[in-house]
């Protein structure tokens, strides 16, 4: 195996000594949830001083703030660890066949498959509490730069380090792939906080937890997260889905219906090319590159 040089200024290293089980996975959930307090403590803050101030730009801080303890946290546990333990990357590119512009372009289309699919789930939930509709649709409503920002920047990166690149990463290591991907898109689901996001992101984060099993790529899965809630922003700010619940009331059930079926033959064509031109690196059980002590540079053990 090619020696992979790690760097003390990569984001992404800092990280790979520590690969959370089950326990790990709730400590990093507890570190989130102190993180959420400390989030509406600072919108509290924010609020002291200007209310309008708060409640045009609270999200904007909160939302990163929520994810400062369980990045330190991990930080701190692969640190003790990483003398001593074999190291997991946290984003590899296990292309196989594809090139990556084309596999980028085949898990976009795959994620928008999937997210028209679960729009149908949404006629099968009862309706949204009125505060949480409130809440979502300032969230989507506000300056589109804001919006954009959170949903399609943040969102992404922050929720994929931590459901896929700690998470899914960690429990690759130690259980099957099909139990540390579900349980992983559990955790994701669990996150969102609602039912009404928890659902769709369950079943989002199969398909992104699948394809971070098959290339170990943590940007692929990043690009993933931010084409769905991209969609999701621009759809938002169309009139014609403005007061809709579901593409089925902007359309017809017939071709309703025969996207749908479309949709769902492309994500299965999808997860067969997968399967037929991904195959795992050689002597591995999942795609994430396995990085030994001796892959350290010099700088890296004088840090």
């Amino acid at each position: 195996m090619a020696k992979r040089k790690i760097r003390s200024f990569d984001l992404y290293s800092g990280y790979s000594w520590y690969a959370p089980g089950i326990s790990g996975m709730f400590a990093l959930l507890g570190m989130f949830l102190i993180g959420a307090i400390l989030g509406n403590i600072a919108v509290l803050a924010m609020s002291l001083i200007s209310s309008e101030l708060s409640d045009t730009y609270g999200m904007l801080i909160s939302y990163p703030v929520m994810f400062i303890p369980p990045m330190l946290y991990a930080s701190v546990q692969s640190r003790k660890n990483e003398l001593f333990e074999t190291g997991y990357a946290l984003d590899s590119r296990n292309f196989g066949r594809f090139s990556g512009v084309s596999l980028a372009l085949a898990v976009s289309i795959a994620t928008l498959a999937l997210a028209f699919i679960m729009d149908g789930f949404s006629v099968l939930m009862p309706p949204m509490p009125e505060l949480l509709k409130a809440m979502m649709e300032k969230m989507m409503t506000g300056p589109v730069w804001m919006a954009f920002l959170l949903v399609s920047v943040f969102a992404p990166f922050f929720e994929e380090w931590l459901c896929r690149g700690m998470i899914l990463r960690g429990l690759l290591q130690k259980i099957s792939p099909v139990w540390a991907i579900v349980i992983s898109s559990a955790f994701f689901a669990v996150i969102h906080m609602n039912p009404w996001q928890a659902i769709p992101a369950f079943a989002l984060g199969m398909l992104f937890g699948y394809v971070y099993y098959r290339t170990g790529s943590l940007k692929l899965t990043m690009l993933m997260h931010c084409v769905n809630n991209t969609f999701c922003l621009v759809i938002g700010h169309v009139d014609q889905f403005k007061d809709a619940e579901s593409f089925l009331d902007v359309m017809s059930p017939v071709k309703y219906w025969l996207i749908f079926a479309l949709c769902a033959i492309m994500i299965i064509y999808f997860i067969y090319r997968m399967q037929t031109m991904v195959s795992l690196p050689f002597g591995q059980r999942n795609a994430c590159e396995v990085l030994r002590n001796d892959d350290f540079t010099d700088d890296t053990m004088n840090r």
